[in-house]
């Protein structure tokens, strides 16, 4: 087998086995490269140790030495190259207290996580696959090299990292893996929340976001999302729905594009069901007010997994408005894009139409009209650049003051008062007038 490396990293290979040591790309790269697609990193690793690296390149970062790891930098490009190695024992679940450099290939790629990943290239010496990863791949198996129980207690990020490459290659989780996964997903606790929250994102962003399913029956997110286990087990017994709260989110997940806020979103917009749902003497089961408790909900769990503030803005400010309903006019509109925020109000329409793709037949043709009627109100609006905010008001503060207002609270009332007269009629949206509101 040939693959096709990048021309410097090539070359980082031939300066290391000119100056006598062995030396492969390998993990990832060569993962993907099989798979036809493109590698964002390229690391190799070497029989050289970390100080006879250094000696052989002219621009290298201390990367980890204690870990063998040293990056060579060449033109703009960057390269970690790490040492063959043997890790000690994993004390805390995540990193090994300590490591042993080794001379054995072999013995570098058995500590690693996956088959898949554990497969190493050189273009003199072809494929080195000493873990049957080739026959994974064409199999679409995720498994464990060795025994999965040992390399989950090594490091428990390992257990998102297989529900999450299954997520993104479209593969199988093996029978013992998955067994794996089950007894150990309680080690997660030694795993920090901004490492949680990588794999996790990186799972919601793949082609298949439902396979959170995998996490959710392996138990692994009852540890980091309990909420959403309740989702999972919580009915929705309302001619709206076919699904539980839970494969109603998995299925909106796929219903949506892959973009950061709208995976998150989606995976949170129904997280207040389980809270607030009530039934009926009729046994129908209804979630009123959901959306203000998802909001607050959304809040705590994008914090406790240390989220940015600018997506928890967007986030929680999309869950309480998701089910939001406007009518299909342009006043109607206006308010709505008022309420939920213009920089938002275009995820809010894609949000809507994943979760009613996510629904049953019941008035799905009525939904899809409103909604449709909806955007095109929202077009017209644009394109007629009508205002919908305080800041494309024709009349600023500046302009009472002038006008004799005292600064303080009432300026930002009246304007507001003038806001809700142009959002009803967008015509008013002139200086003039707006002033001449004022005087009467």
């Amino acid at each position: 087998m040939i693959l096709e490396i990048p021309k410097n990293a090539e070359t980082i290979l031939h300066i290391l086995e000119n100056a006598g040591y062995e030396a492969y790309v390998v993990g990832g790269c060569v993962r993907d490269s099989i798979l036809g697609r493109n590698p964002d990193d390229w690391d190799i690793t070497t029989s050289a140790k970390p100080e006879q690296v250094k000696a052989l390149f002219h621009r290298t970062v201390d990367t980890g030495l204690q870990h063998g790891t040293v990056t060579v930098l060449m033109e703009k490009e960057s390269y970690e190259v790490t040492t063959y190695r043997v890790d000690g024992e994993y004390e805390d679940g995540r990193h090994p207290k300590e490591v042993t450099f080794t001379a054995s290939l072999e013995e570098d790629l058995k500590r690693r996580d996956f088959t898949i990943n554990a497969m190493a290239y050189n273009p003199s010496r072809g494929l080195v696959d000493l873990f049957e990863g080739m026959e994974d791949i064409d199999k679409n198996i995720i498994r464990c090299v060795g025994d999965p129980l040992e390399r989950f207690t090594e490091d428990a990020l390992r257990i998102m990292r297989a529900v999450r490459f299954s997520a993104q290659l479209g593969f199988t989780i093996e029978e013992e893996t998955r067994k794996a996964l089950k007894v150990l997903a309680p080690n997660l606790k030694h795993v920090s929340a901004e490492r949680i929250q990588v794999e996790l994102v990186k799972l919601l962003m793949s082609p298949h976001p439902d396979y959170l399913r995998v996490a959710y029956e392996a138990g692994i997110t009852a540890e980091f999302l309990p909420e959403f286990d309740a989702c999972m087990e919580t009915p929705q017994n309302t001619p709206h729905h076919c699904y539980t709260v839970g494969e109603h989110i998995l299925h909106s997940l796929c219903y949506v594009r892959a973009d950061r806020v709208l995976r998150i979103t989606m995976l949170l917009h129904d997280i207040g069901k389980p809270v607030v749902r009530k039934t009926d003497e009729n046994g129908r089961d209804h979630f009123k007010t959901h959306g203000s408790a998802g909001e607050k909900m959304a809040g705590q769990i994008l914090r406790r997994l240390k989220f940015d503030n600018d997506t928890i803005r967007k986030v929680t400010r999309l869950v309480k408005w998701h089910d939001d309903r406007p009518e299909g006019t342009t006043k109607s509109v206006r308010r709505a894009v008022n309420r939920i925020g213009e920089d938002l109000f275009p995820y809010y329409l894609e949000v809507q139409q994943a979760d009613m793709r996510a629904q049953s037949d019941y008035k799905c043709v009525e939904k899809q009209e409103r909604l449709d009627k909806v955007k095109e109100a929202y077009e017209i609006i644009l394109k007629e650049h009508q205002c919908v905010s305080l800041k494309t008001l024709a009349v600023t503060g500046k302009d009472l003051i002038e006008a004799g207002y005292k600064p303080g609270r009432e300026i930002g009332e009246t304007l507001n008062r003038l806001l809700e007269e142009v959002l009803a009629a967008p015509e008013k949206n002139q200086k003039e007038i707006l002033l001449s509101m004022l005087e009467k």
